[in-house]
């Protein structure tokens, strides 16, 4: 089973059981059944601050993933160290359900393009 660890730092009310739920389920429809994830909703300035520490990009985004252990096979009873997924809630609005899914999939290694795009047909 996936953990994932849910912090809510936004100061905006967001259904922390449904996160986690969501991101368990788009991890299993990817292949990913063990492991552990780290799911942030954050403000505004500290959402900006790490896409300017991280990507040098000064802007407040929607979405960040942040992978950590990319690989595919482990030893047996390792859990995946997935990463983190930090999201605004302020920037997505109602819609962080999709940022939490796009997030993800950035996780799992997804570039921009068709083949995210499909996959977030699928899973959204």
């Amino acid at each position: 089973m996936v953990d994932v660890e849910v912090a809510n730092r936004s100061g905006l009310a967001v259904d922390e059981r449904f996160a986690a739920e969501l991101a368990r389920r788009v991890l299993v429809a990817e292949g990913v059944e063990d492991g552990e994830l780290g799911l942030a909703f954050v403000q505004e300035q500290e959402a900006r601050i790490l896409k300017r520490e991280h990507l040098g990009i000064d802007e407040t985004p929607d979405v960040l993933a942040f992978p950590i252990d990319e690989r595919d096979e482990l030893p047996a009873g390792v859990p995946r160290q997935l990463g983190d997924v930090v999201i605004c809630p302020a920037v997505t609005g109602e819609d962080w359900a999709e940022a939490l899914v796009h997030g993800l999939l950035h996780l799992l290694g997804y570039d921009h393009g068709s083949e995210m795009e499909a996959r977030e047909a699928v899973l959204g």
